[in-house]
């Protein structure tokens, strides 16, 4: 990634959990000068201000008005305040990484790319798993996913509860196997349980690619550990990835193996006994190490480094606003089958997840 020849004036707008990683990262960062924090809460604002040495303000319209310098914003308020926060922003020609997912559905996250599309300002969508190496050493090998299986469940940590485990949890995934895929949605087929409120905190979704590559995915944010695996098929190899370990191995036919594999075939098809042969000494396995490599950025730095660049150069970001609505798209598509899903109850009588949340419902009421 090509260095960044000058400093740029950046605000952070909502300092929660993640605003609070994008403060800090600008602030370590020589290309950025972080000149000030923007959250409703002043008394947070005022905070994390005194931390990292810049200004706080209450409202996005006030740090405009006192920053008129201000080239680059992050936004890190709750998904629902995303398109009224980006677009004045926007709209000044201020370059916006606004944080996942884009937006709270697939109309808002539309109109909100169509609107920065037609203010000629960068938007770039805060995907930060793109920039783990290990995702993006997967991506440089160019391979072609016959069959993706992603896992990601962690205990309750009650945060993001405005949103379900689809959009809070599970957008991640569904960026990187649109990302892998390179093939418009065929099918969804998905179910979910909502346990501690009105939303899914648990699912498994299966998605059909129109290039026929499988995916199954499931989330879950009421597990009793943290893991996070991904594993790709395909004819040119085979990749998995533990994102909790930080360790990951790919699986590829060289020509040094190919030989090898023909015979063997050869020979199963001739009904031989190979039961001796060791099958991990006929292919060739490569350690993927997901740490950042000394003396290179950091997820979260990557990211801000990539979004700066874009916003000098008005070039497209790494994750545009187009790439960040195909993943809301996908996700409310998700529930959107949730929803629909149906099974037989024990009474033989079909219910849907609408049907329960009804009965939910009408319990509360009474």
């Amino acid at each position: 990634m090509n260095k960044i020849e000058k400093s740029v004036d950046v605000a952070v707008v909502g300092v929660g959990r993640m605003g609070r990683h994008h403060a800090r990262t600008y602030k370590q960062m020589d290309a950025a000068n972080l000149v000030a924090v923007v959250d409703h809460d002043i008394e947070r604002a005022e905070t994390v201000a005194d931390e990292y040495g810049c200004k706080a303000y209450r409202t996005v319209e006030e740090l405009m008005e006192k920053e008129p310098s201000l080239k680059a914003v992050s936004v890190a308020v709750p998904t629902v305040y995303h398109p009224e926060t980006a677009k004045p922003l926007l709209k000044a020609g201020i370059a916006c990484l606004v944080e996942k997912p884009l937006a709270g559905s697939v109309a808002e996250a539309r109109g909100l790319a169509e609107f920065a599309e037609g203010c000629g300002t960068v938007l770039q969508v805060g995907h930060t798993e793109r920039f783990n190496p290990a995702v993006r050493t997967v991506a440089a090998m160019d391979l072609t996913p016959r069959y993706i299986e992603v896992d990601r469940v962690s205990p309750m940590t009650f945060r993001s509860l405005d949103v379900g485990v689809v959009m809070d949890m599970m957008i991640h995934d569904l960026d990187i196997i649109l990302m892998f895929a390179q093939s418009p949605i065929k099918k969804v087929d998905a179910t979910g349980v909502s346990v501690l409120g009105e939303h899914e905190d648990v699912c498994s979704a299966r998605i059909v690619f129109e290039s026929g590559c499988v995916a199954n995915l499931t989330a879950s944010r009421l597990a009793l550990k943290t893991e996070r695996k991904l594993r790709v098929f395909s004819e040119e190899g085979y990749v998995s990835l533990n994102y909790a370990s930080r360790s990951g191995i790919a699986v590829r036919s060289s020509q040094s193996n190919v030989n090898i594999l023909s015979q063997v075939r050869q020979e199963l098809s001739e009904g031989k006994d190979l039961s001796d042969l060791d099958y991990t000494e006929m292919i060739n396995i490569e350690e993927l190490d997901m740490e950042v490599p000394s003396g290179e950025e950091d997820p979260l730095t990557a990211q801000a480094t990539a979004f700066l660049q874009a916003a000098i150069n008005g070039h497209q970001p790494a994750v545009t606003a187009l790439e960040g609505y195909a993943a809301v798209d996908a996700a409310e598509r998700v529930v959107q089958a949730i929803k629909e899903h149906k099974w037989v109850g024990r009474d033989s009588s079909i219910i849907s997840n609408e049907d329960i949340n009804a009965a939910m419902r009408q319990t509360e009421e009474k």
